[in-house]
């Protein structure tokens, strides 16, 4: 199996490319279960944002950074949910379709969570951007909830995603031809 070695917030991990398509693969970055990563990488992330009130990230992947840095921090994180569930009233919604995914998706949020991030200065988190397409849809969400922007960070951006300039990242991963 092929292997990228990643050396971000001080740390070393072997990731498994994984196939795109019959041209490009990508390094599989996956958090869950390893918190010493999660834990020094939200720490160094913390760093480099600018001041904000809450955290908000798209299920699932940016849901251990954005409890982490919550933690760290001491200030609020909410979820973009990837579908409607029973205990949201009046849920917000928009359309995302990424290039790990087959099938259309939707990120929403409750209308409490709505409530809580309205005016606010909203921190977006995410694990890895690449063609920033669910950083665009959770843009949607924060602009739908009458909130603001102080930053977008990553602790990865993936192939041409690096040469944005309205992101904060660690470190820069390619995209691997095949």
């Amino acid at each position: 199996m092929r292997t990228y070695t990643l050396n971000v917030a001080g740390l070393t991990r072997e990731l498994p490319l994984c196939e795109l398509n019959d041209r490009l693969a990508f390094a599989a970055f996956v958090m869950f279960s390893d918190v010493e990563l999660t834990v020094a990488c939200a720490s160094e992330l913390l760093k480099k944002v600018p001041d904000f009130d809450v955290i908000l990230t798209a299920e699932a992947k940016g849901i251990p950074l954005a409890y982490e840095m919550s933690r760290q921090c001491g200030k609020k994180y909410y979820v973009a949910r990837k579908s409607i569930k029973l205990y949201m009233t009046d849920p917000i919604s928009t359309g995302v379709t990424t290039i790990t995914t087959d099938n259309a998706q939707i990120l929403c949020l409750s209308q409490e969570d709505v409530e809580a991030i309205k005016g606010r200065n909203i921190l977006i988190v995410d694990d890895v951007i690449s063609t920033g397409r669910t950083l665009a849809a959770i843009e949607t969400l924060v602009e739908l909830a009458e909130a603001k922007i102080a930053a977008k960070a990553a602790i990865l951006a993936e192939g041409t995603a690096n040469e944005r300039k309205d992101i904060i990242f660690l470190e820069k991963i390619p995209i691997f031809p095949i």
